[in-house]
């Protein structure tokens, strides 16, 4: 099936705008879901949309997903890809762009890379949004620099507009692309989990994400050990998807630990599920040592429960900007559980006024009015008047 038969439905003489990125639904996390959320606003804002991705998800490589399938509207097609997960090759992207009016790439991996080099293959308009970039973790931080400042550098040059998703991100994006990077924070589905905390304040918290090395789920365990000990009513709900550590392994934590009777690892769970859990909690807790973003932090305000997060970059901006938040060391297990404490007590002494407060602060990220946003960037790129190079090369040549 040809993609303009598959798009027949849509107005054809509407923008299309295609959004490549390495993972999408059925898989589920902070980058599938903006680009899922971000898909459904160009849809109503008179785009086309198509998603480019790859047709395995890295949580279960052996089974390949439909090649072409329309989500909520949205056009999807999948490419094999091979090499690793973290840079994986897929070079049938190009076939997938020719009637594309704009060229959306997600994060900074094989897809940012080669439609820049291969910009004369395409010659679409294109902008970027970063998610973090590639510096998810410490390991191998020497070569990744080289990488960013080298090839990632010569790569931004194609790129009209670049968007940083934070405040960290747009810092570090600004470095290589100066004036062309844009900072757009993360939406959040202010809707998916909102009001849905428990009202009379528990001891009881939850985390959500990928099961991934960064998010240090054995330190978020080593603090309920010292809680468990004070007092036995604290509960942890651990909900996500495989990445680094599958349930198995996490489940093998929480025995090591004892926490059998304190400790519950979900694994899968659709949206309504996750809201359920959430609906019997009062905390929301993250130890990862690095975010992109924090978008699940702002989800958890929607919902009106106290993050309580470990003091990475990306939180620390949060923070500085939202009272609602607070941090805490969780590198050591008993401060990390004074916090979790004082963050109960906190929001015992005003659980209604803490949950206007959050929920208020969350509505900022509402994707009503990220979207917009995004839509003034494509503008701007479509509008380039000077259409024969890649905005980047431009700026390098003219100082514009």
């Amino acid at each position: 099936m040809s993609p303009a038969t598959i798009t027949s439905s849509a107005n054809a003489s509407a923008p299309l705008a295609v959004q490549v990125v390495r993972q999408y639904i059925p898989n589920r996390g902070g980058l599938e879901d903006v680009v899922a959320q971000l898909s459904r606003q160009l849809l109503s804002r008179g785009f086309r949309v198509r998603v480019v991705t790859l047709d395995r998800l890295f949580s279960a490589p052996d089974k390949t997903l439909p090649a072409r399938e329309m989500i909520d509207g949205v056009e999807v097609v999948r490419i094999p890809f091979s090499g690793s997960t973290r840079y994986p090759i897929a070079p049938k992207v190009f076939r997938h762009l020719a009637d594309a009016d704009l060229v959306h790439v997600h994060a900074i991996d094989f897809f940012y890379d080669a439609l820049a080099w291969g910009w004369l293959l395409h010659r679409k308009p294109l902008v970027a949004t970063t998610h973090g970039g590639f510096f998810h973790t410490a390991k191998f931080s020497g070569l990744k620099t080289l990488w960013f400042n080298t090839t990632t550098r010569f790569s931004s040059f194609a790129y009209r507009r670049i968007i940083g998703c934070s405040a960290q991100d747009t810092r570090t994006f600004q470095r290589i692309a100066g004036r062309r990077v844009t900072r757009i924070d993360n939406g959040a589905d202010t809707q998916k989990f909102a009001d849905a905390g428990v009202r009379e304040p528990r001891r009881r918290l939850i985390t959500v994400g990928r099961f991934s090395v960064n998010k240090r789920l054995d330190r978020l365990m080593d603090a309920m050990v010292p809680l468990v000990a004070e007092n036995p009513e604290w509960h942890l709900e651990i909900a996500g998807v495989p990445g680094d550590h599958s349930g198995d392994d996490l489940a093998a934590m929480v025995r090591a630990r004892g926490l059998e009777k304190h400790v519950d690892v979900h694994v899968g769970l659709s949206n309504g599920a996750v809201r359920h859990l959430i609906g019997d909690t009062s905390l929301f807790a993250s130890a990862s040592e690095y975010e992109g973003f924090g978008l699940v932090a702002i989800e958890a305000m929607t919902a009106g429960l106290v993050p309580v997060l470990h003091p990475n970059v990306a939180y620390t901006d949060l923070a500085a900007s939202h009272p609602e938040i607070r941090l805490c060391d969780f590198s050591d297990a008993r401060l990390a559980a004074e916090g979790l404490g004082d963050a109960y007590t906190m929001l015992s002494r005003d659980p209604a006024g803490y949950r206007r407060a959050a929920i208020d602060a969350a509505a900022a990220y509402s994707w009503d009015r990220v979207a917009d946003r995004y839509v003034d960037v494509y503008r701007a790129a479509l509008g380039d008047s000077r259409r024969g190079e890649p905005r980047g090369l431009l700026t390098e040549r003219t100082g514009a």
